[in-house]
């Protein structure tokens, strides 16, 4: 097995390269380039009196809020220390020797981990236009297999599928098959095709949602995500989930900012306008790239990806190398601020002049 593993921290490349701190720009993580919202922020100070104490198990005041804003009844919400949590969650409960789980290739690389951890066999479906062939997957399921993941938006590609494309598969998948819809991203998308996952829970049971507020809700570094499924589901993966695995801070944080319309608004906008900024100016130097869904962009290279990857670090310019997915020429770029996002592309261009 091979680990997870994370994008450069910018305290990292300024002790390998001699640069300051300030003048480093990260977009490998896929972060929300805001910050964490005000809201958060003025919320975390009123708990932090308290984190002598452990926090509530049951995640009471988030439950109850997400149930809420979800339309979903408690008792379907599983929490964990961000989404990855429950993925490896799901896994251990469902999977084991002797079985399989389904994913797609350039398909989020926890998912092999979580099978492998399980002893399970992954089948990997040969991407289509680096996105799922929902068709070829559905046409993968072994008799033994128990369980299919799918992301939608996908990282490390950005692509996604319709609602229609979702319910043609879905109606295709045994009801004893757990399917996994990996929404990360969701809050992102702004294309009233693309699904609502959660909004089809009750047409299927076996379905299971996992969603994040480490992504457009600003809060990566507090690890919260959580799943909604069946209550039976839920049930399941909430006797094995670890206790306290949310803490108290990361809960209030996340109770704050899923009321704060006005901070979803602005991370959306500012994404929007970011991901055509990047995009144009990838094409205008001449750079392909695979359209994107989500709050970064993965382009080709042209070569060797990681030569531009290091000339990039030398610039002080934090990307994400995706030679673990099999994209040997690609590099993924998050979203960031404006001027980030220009200083991405003015180094882009001067490595380019240099090395490619």
């Amino acid at each position: 097995m091979s680990p997870y593993l994370p994008g450069k921290p910018i305290e990292e490349l300024a002790r390998e390269q001699g640069l300051d701190e300030a003048d480093i720009v990260k977009l490998a993580s896929n972060e929300n380039p805001l910050g964490p919202a005000p809201s958060s922020l003025a919320s975390i100070k009123r708990q932090l009196s308290d984190i002598a104490r452990y926090p509530d198990g049951n995640l009471f005041n988030l439950r109850q809020a997400l149930s809420q804003k979800l339309q979903v009844l408690p008792e379907q919400i599983t929490f964990g220390n961000g989404s990855n949590d429950v993925l490896v969650l799901l896994a251990q409960s469902w999977l084991k020797p002797g079985v399989s789980a389904v994913f797609s290739e350039y398909a989020f690389v926890v998912y092999p981990i979580a099978v492998k951890a399980a002893g399970a066999e992954s089948i990997v479906v040969p991407a289509r236009n680096w996105g799922h062939d929902l068709e070829a997957m559905a046409d993968a399921v072994r008799e033994d297999t128990r369980m299919i993941f799918l992301a939608n938006p996908n990282n490390p590609t950005g692509t996604a599928f319709s609602r229609d494309e979702l319910v043609c598969f879905l109606d295709k998948v045994r009801n004893d098959i757990i399917v996994v819809l990996d929404e990360a991203y969701f809050e992102y998308v702004q294309d009233e095709k693309h699904p609502d996952g959660i909004a089809l829970l009750n047409q299927y049971p076996n379905l299971v949602v996992t969603r994040t507020f480490s992504k457009a809700y600003g809060l990566a570094g507090s690890r919260v995500g959580y799943s909604v499924s069946s209550k039976n589901i839920a049930s399941v993966l909430n006797k094995l989930r670890q206790p306290f695995n949310v803490n108290n801070l990361g809960e209030a944080a996340a109770v704050a900012v899923l009321e704060d319309e006005d901070y979803l608004a602005r991370s959306r906008s500012l994404n929007s306008e970011g991901l055509e900024k990047v995009a144009t100016g990838l094409q205008d130097q001449g750079f392909a790239y695979i359209p994107s869904k989500g709050n970064f962009i993965t382009f080709d290279t042209g070569g060797d990806a990681m030569v531009v990857y290091q000339k990039l670090l030398e610039k002080g310019v934090i990307v994400r190398p995706v030679a673990n997915y099999g994209m040997l020429r690609h590099l993924r770029v998050s979203i960031g601020l404006p001027e980030e996002n220009d200083r991405f592309l003015q180094a882009l261009a001067e490595v380019k002049e240099a090395v490619i």
